[in-house]
Order: C-alpha cells, then structure tokens, then sequence
C-alpha cells in the first residue's frame, strides 16, 4: 500500500457523544520529543508541525492531547494550535485534566476538584478555542470520582466542555461518573501485551461507548516510548502480511470491537503513514487467535 492510498477513514468510524471521528486518530504526547515529558532531546518543532499537517491530510480527525504534554521546549497544544487553527471542522480534539506538573515539568499533586477549571481554562488557552470537543478525568489513584467528575459536568453546562470522558478507570467509576453526566469515552491502557484492560473494553461496547487504548503499540518502557523484544507471533504476522510489528498490533486492537478507537502518538512522519495505513489491514480469525494465544505472564 502506497502512501498516496492511505487513508484514515479505511478503519471505519465511531461516536465520541455527537461527534463522528474516524477509529485512527493520532495521539499527540510524542510530538514534543521522545516523551511528552522534560526528559530526552526536544524534537524538531518544524517535522512536528509537518506530522499534524500530514495527518489531517490523512484524514485523522481524533487527536488526543493534554495541557501536561510539555517538554523542555516543545508543547504539544502548542503545537496543535500552531499547524492547525483555524481548526478544520470535523476535527475533534480531546485533552485530559487531572494530572498536574510544574514549569519545571516536575509532576506536582494532582488537580482537586476546585482546581479543574484552571486545567481546563488552561487547555483552552494553548489550543485557542471557546470550549473543547471532549476531556477526559484522568484518575490518580481515587476510589470515588464523583466530585472530580461533577466539577467537570457543571464545565460542560457552562458551554467550556462539549463531551466528558475518564481515563485509567474502573467498572464502578464508569457507574459513578454516568450518573452524573454522559460518559462519551474511557481512555484505558490496553495492548497485546496488557490484557487486564478487557473488561472494561466490553464495559464499553456494552454501553455503546467508544473505548480509547493508550500504549497499544508500546510494551514495558511506555512513556519512552521503548517497545520490548517482540513475540514471535507478532512478528511471524509482520512477516507474511509484509507489514512492521506495530502495524500487527494496531490492527489486532480496531478488530477487538467496532467501538474502539486507536491513537498511536508519534511524531515521526514515516511512522504517522505506517500507523494510518495499519487501519486498513484486516486480520483473519485464525491469526487473531494466534495472538490472543500469546503468553502475556511475563509482560
């Protein structure tokens, strides 16, 4: 498959509450350098532009940032606003609250639910917009998400938030949070290599919610964007479809349901076509056996 046949509408489309995105979106962390943090080289501001322009030209229209998404020169929503605005219409851009870090990048305690708006209004700030199409409540560690949650439903009565969603969730925050406001999505971790995010993948699909995985491509390392040596199944895939490991994955994760939508970050041009084109690569029922029949005990 060529690049000039590439298309991110090949993988279909889903709902984020109103909103029609097409499943490959484009996760923004790694276009500030190797991670979305102070650590490592910051990356080249002019190829990080040229991957946004690139992917719209694509048809991405799901990109998925965060005002906390900074290194040492390089902000993503910066980087948003600046290729982008004024914004093409159908582009939805979902940012998270929640988490907080100081100028100095240094991770701080995370927001209360008085101190959400501030994450908020700061967001809206750096992407030059009047309100954002969907953010999502990452959760640090709390049992009980109503409080958080209900500070951000009462932002979307306000016109400030059109769509609400959680990140790092469980079952029961999902009960919480919908009987506050509509949930449009769950942001989880969820690879091959990370199984215990099933559960909330048919949570999800249950409840007609698009699911949202982070990490899909990346194994131990994460943030760094390292990826562990890679199982020979996913590789012997790789190998008869002509196609990278990373693409095996990205495709095996759209086929575990039609709600699911993938954001692979980077900020490398030829890895943004690679990732785009994976939505169009179709696995049988026999080789998504073979990876489900992966031994994941040691991921």
């Amino acid at each position: 498959m060529t690049s000039h046949t590439v298309s991110a509408a090949a993988a279909g489309t889903w709902m984020l509450g109103d909103l029609e995105v097409n499943r490959m979106g484009l996760g923004a962390m790694r276009l500030t350098g190797s991670s979305a943090f102070h650590q490592g080289t910051p990356r080249d501001r002019n190829q990080a532009i040229s991957v946004l322009h690139r992917a719209v030209e694509l048809g991405v229209n799901h990109i998925d940032t965060a005002a906390f998404y900074f290194s040492r020169l390089r902000s993503a929503n910066e980087l948003i606003n600046s290729a982008l605005a004024p914004y093409p219409d159908d582009l939805v851009i979902a940012t998270k609250v929640g988490p907080a870090r100081d100028a100095c990048g240094d991770w701080v305690t995370s927001a209360r639910p008085d101190q959400l708006r501030g994450q908020v209004e700061e967001n809206l700030r750096q992407l030059g917009r009047d309100h954002l199409d969907l953010v999502n409540l990452r959760l640090m560690g709390q049992d009980d998400i109503s409080e958080h949650f209900g500070a951000l439903a009462e932002l979307r009565d306000a016109g400030l938030i059109r769509h609400l969603g959680i990140s790092g969730a469980r079952a029961e925050h999902l009960t919480q949070a919908q009987a506050i406001a509509p949930v449009a999505c769950v942001q989880n971790r969820y690879s091959i290599d990370a199984p215990n995010g099933e559960q909330m993948l048919r949570e999800c699909a249950a409840r007609g919610i698009a699911f949202v995985p982070f990490f899909s491509i990346a194994g131990k390392g994460r943030e760094a964007g390292a990826v562990h040596a890679e199982h020979d199944e996913v590789r012997a895939l790789a190998r008869a479809h002509g196609v990278s490991p990373a693409q095996v994955r990205l495709a095996w994760m759209l086929q575990q349901g039609a709600h699911v939508l993938a954001i692979p970050g980077t900020g490398n041009p030829e890895h943004l076509v690679a990732n785009v084109a994976a939505g169009a690569l179709r696995l049988s029922e026999e080789e998504l056996q073979l990876l489900d029949s992966i031994d994941r005990s040691a991921s």
